[in-house]
Formats: structure tokens, sequence, C-alpha cells
């Protein structure tokens, strides 16, 4: 265990991360950042052109925008480490994390950013064909579907967004959707509409995937009156929504039903003294990066009047 007692150590990067790491290291904090050794960057990190994220009038590449704010994090004195916190001890006066090199590490205080993951539907045979047809990022994956027809599951924003993205490849997407109508933006679904190579499958779920070494099609059942048919498809991608990733915090702060971090009214305080969260992890309602980079901000603020109580 390293003697050394941070003044702030950050879990996790995006928007909330690198903003908190921006704010933090001007406040003369010395923090330091676990970005994570893959998921480094956050969920934006797999989103094309981002066109609502203030002072970007033309819109700008997600990659982009995290290149962007970890630079401006490090350009502060944020210290940034390419690797994963596997193991957090968060009670008490002094914080005790260790990181996947084994590295232990202590802290007066802690912001946790750790965002969150794709959902899976739940089929066995999902998780088997990963990455063989099955894939939760067309940006990553589209390319190796040109002039194929594959599906999409979802109806939000995200998947308005990947079968929009992954008609540049595929001759056809279909959008299933297990509703009648989708809850993504009216923008998102107008784009949608007009793209010519998207349909959409109404009323109707994915229960299993079909495939021996490669996704053959999907077996898919009608939700109002229950038949079931099969439909050939060579890819499969899901976007359903996201999970907090808060497995490292059972048993430690309070986490609601879902497993987001439960933080006080118009703070990012959690129920842990010098523990704060932010970002993805805390807010199933706006999920935006600039409402994370807000969020971000606020857990550095109250993290520097935390540490200049004590």
């Amino acid at each position: 265990m390293s003697e050394t007692i941070h003044d702030l150590i950050i879990v996790g990067s995006g928007p909330a991360g690198y903003t908190a790491g921006i704010y933090a290291a001007r406040a003369q904090l010395s923090p330091v950042l676990y970005e994570g050794s893959v998921t480094a960057g956050g969920a934006l990190m797999n989103t094309t052109e981002v066109e609502n994220f203030p002072g970007f009038p033309a819109g700008i590449i997600g990659p982009d925008l995290m290149d962007n704010l970890k630079a401006q994090a490090e350009k502060f004195g944020t210290k940034l480490v390419r690797d994963d916190i596997t193991k957090m001890e968060l009670d008490g006066p002094v914080k005790v994390l260790t990181d996947g090199s084994g590295n232990v590490l202590r802290s007066k205080a802690v912001i946790l950013a750790t965002g969150s993951a794709y959902k899976e539907i739940g089929l066995a045979n999902e998780k088997r064909l990963s990455g063989r047809g099955v894939s939760w990022c067309a940006t990553c994956d589209g390319f190796f579907f040109r002039d194929q027809e594959i599906a999409v599951v979802g109806g939000g924003d995200s998947a308005m967004e990947e079968a929009t993205f992954l008609t540049r490849f595929a001759s056809k997407v279909v959008v299933i959707h297990r509703r009648d109508s989708l809850r993504a933006s009216k923008i998102m679904i107008d784009r949608a509409n007009a793209n010519p190579k998207i349909e959409f499958l109404w009323n109707t779920e994915v229960v299993d995937v079909l495939g021996g070494d490669n996704v053959t099609g999907l077996k898919l059942r009608n939700t109002v009156d229950g038949t079931e048919s099969e439909r050939a498809f060579t890819g499969l991608f899901v976007a359903i929504g996201h999970s907090p990733r808060s497995e490292l915090l059972l048993g430690q702060v309070n986490l609601d039903d879902e497993g987001y971090v439960k933080v006080d009214v118009h703070s990012t305080r959690t129920n842990l003294s010098g523990v704060f969260a932010c970002g993805d992890l805390v807010d199933h309602t706006y999920r935006q990066a600039i409402t994370a980079a807000g969020s971000g901000c606020a857990a550095a603020l109250d993290a520097e009047r935390f540490l200049a109580g004590h």
C-alpha cells in the first residue's frame, strides 16, 4: 500500500469523470483519475456525431469530444491512469482502492463516475454469438455487415442512431420494437422514417438468436397475439438501454432498485462521507452527455468543499 494519501481519486472517465478532473485540478486538488483499461472515455467513444453538446454548432464526433475533455483535464494537472479500479473500501475517513495492476491507493475523497454498460436481452445464444453477428456497437461493427440484412432491437434514441448509422453499410435495417410506438425523440424518429433502408417491425420481441458459428436469423414473438416466427438476419444490434456500473459498490453506498447510486437532493453526496457520485451512475432520467458533464462539475465542487472542511 502506498504511503501517500491523495486528496481525491476519480473512478471513471467519460463526460462526468473528465469534467470532474478539470474542476478538481483547477481547484489544486491534484486528482488522480482512473479512466478504465477498456472503457476509457465512456459510452461516447462508441458514438458517431454528437449534435446537441453546447458549443459545437456543427456537431462533433463522440471520441473527439472525449479527447478534448481528456486533454483539458490533463492540461490543468489531472493525473490519468489507464487502468480499472477492481476493489473499493469506501467507509472511514481514508478510502482504500485497488487497481487492476494490484496497486493499493488511499484517498480522503472519491468521486464515482463509472457510468453504465449496455443492457443485454438476456438470451443464451445472444451471449454465445457475441462478436459473431451479435453486437452492441454499430460504430464498432457496422462495417462487417456491408450489403447484408440486419436487425436492431430497441425503440429509443440509441436504437434510432444505431439503425441510421448502419444503413451506411447494410442493404436493409429492420428495427424490432416490442411496442407499437417509439420512445425516441421526434427528430430521431423523423430521420429514421425518412430512411428508405429502415423497416419497422412493431409489437415484436426477440426470443432466440439462431445460428451455429454465426448469426443466421432470429426467432420472433408477436407481443399482441403470442405467435412466433423466424426471419433471416446476419446481424443483431442490441440497443435497449444501459445498466449502471455499480457492482463494486454493493453493500457500501446506497443504491436504488435499479442499481443507480442514490445521492442527496441537489448534490452529488452519497451516504458515505467523502464519497460523491455523478454521471450515468446516478442519472436514469436525462442520460445526456451535457447533464453528465454538469454533474461531474458538481461532484468536483462538492469534493472541494468537503476537503476544505476536513
